[in-house]
């Protein structure tokens, strides 16, 4: 029986060689997006709702970008998914007094592993392969036409994020992703003196 699993949170090398990192190099364009979603898979995994969809805040915006996801309420951003009572969204982000957390339903995420890593952690990329890529050639799937094989979100952390101790929840029964990520000690101590 599936149950939620720990993920590994994997830290990038940071310096010169992350700048010479070949992922998420290609972005995605609007018109680019139009043509690929007539596969169904592909609108399961990039759909209204989803945390991968380029217009999941409103207007396109390529998931490879990093955005500062926690400088928002989930209620003011996905206001217009949320609308009507029937919930299109399975996302949820917020903050307690000691972390912030990330909550979202992977679209078919019983089929794919689903991966959490970051540079220094100062952005924080969630990805994962949702079809297979073609032979390897030598290069990372990520290099070129990322969204044809995977997806991705990539989050900027803030300033007060603990980041050595993001801490990744994967639910393979629900193809649920819980991300929890701890604020720093003495930023809370600061508030709570």
């Amino acid at each position: 029986m599936p149950g939620r699993r720990a993920i590994e949170v994997r830290l990038q090398p940071g310096g010169a060689a992350a700048a010479a990192a070949p992922k998420w190099r290609m972005s995605l364009l609007e018109n680019t997006f139009g043509g690929f979603q007539q596969d169904a898979a592909a609108r399961a995994v990039f759909g209204e709702g989803s945390l991968f969809s380029p217009f999941l805040f409103g207007k396109f915006f390529d998931p490879a970008d990093a955005f500062p996801l926690w400088e928002f309420e989930p209620e003011v951003l996905l206001a217009a998914l949320r609308h009507g009572g029937a919930a299109r969204t399975t996302v949820d982000w917020g903050e307690t007094d000691d972390e912030y957390y990330l909550r979202a339903d992977i679209p078919g995420g019983r089929k794919c592993d689903v991966e959490v890593s970051g540079d220094a952690m100062k952005v924080m990329d969630i990805s994962g392969l949702w079809r297979a890529p073609p032979p390897a050639d030598g290069r990372d799937w990520r290099a070129g036409r990322w969204w044809e094989h995977g997806f991705v979100r990539r989050v900027e952390l803030p300033e007060d994020a603990e980041w050595r101790k993001v801490e990744a929840y994967f639910d393979d029964g629900e193809g649920s992703l819980e991300i929890k990520v701890p604020k720093a000690g003495d930023a809370h101590h600061q508030v709570a003196a």
